[in-house]
């Protein structure tokens, strides 16, 4: 089915009186720029070391991002959820190893500096075959970067890394 993508605008009308298309394309559209906004909020929160996302602690918000070190409820998911990352050059893959059903798939990575600004992303869908995604680094992002991978099931992961030679 080739359902035609909302508009912002008719987005948040939608949201605003609650309602939806129901054809299942539009649906998944509506869903995945919700799914994008609420993302980018909470990079931004993060990711841009707000004090009030942080606390004193430095650690991500425990019950809202998941690392390989605190993976909260979601211990036995760590391998397929937690997001791998490979730096070659100015490239940056990473890699979620999970399966992608219509029922449970990644929904997006987002490679993120330290200090919250987004250099790249991918949105998958449930029919992609793998959640890979390549990035390519330009200068001025710092030695430090976040790679995350939001899950549909398993919520939103983060790992953080520093480049080499930086």
């Amino acid at each position: 089915m080739n359902a035609r993508k909302a508009t912002k605008t008719e987005f948040r009308e939608n949201i605003d009186r609650g309602t939806a298309n129901t054809e299942k394309g539009a649906i998944m559209n509506n869903r995945r720029d919700f799914l994008k906004g609420s993302f980018l909020m909470a990079v931004g929160m993060v990711a841009g070391g707000s004090s009030t996302a942080f606390g004193s602690s430095g650690k991500f918000p425990a019950g809202i991002v998941y690392t390989r070190q605190d993976p909260g409820k979601w211990a036995e998911k760590i391998e397929s959820h937690a997001p791998k990352v490979d730096v070659k050059g100015n490239k940056v893959t990473v890699t979620t190893e999970h399966t992608m059903s219509e029922k449970h798939y990644i929904v997006r990575h987002t490679l993120v500096s330290s200090d919250g600004r987004v250099i790249g992303g991918k949105t998958f869908y449930p029919s992609d075959k793998k959640a890979v995604s390549t990035h390519e680094l330009s200068s001025g992002h710092g030695p430090k970067l976040y790679a995350t991978s939001f899950c549909n099931l398993h919520d939103f992961w983060v790992t953080g890394f520093v480049l080499p030679n930086q």
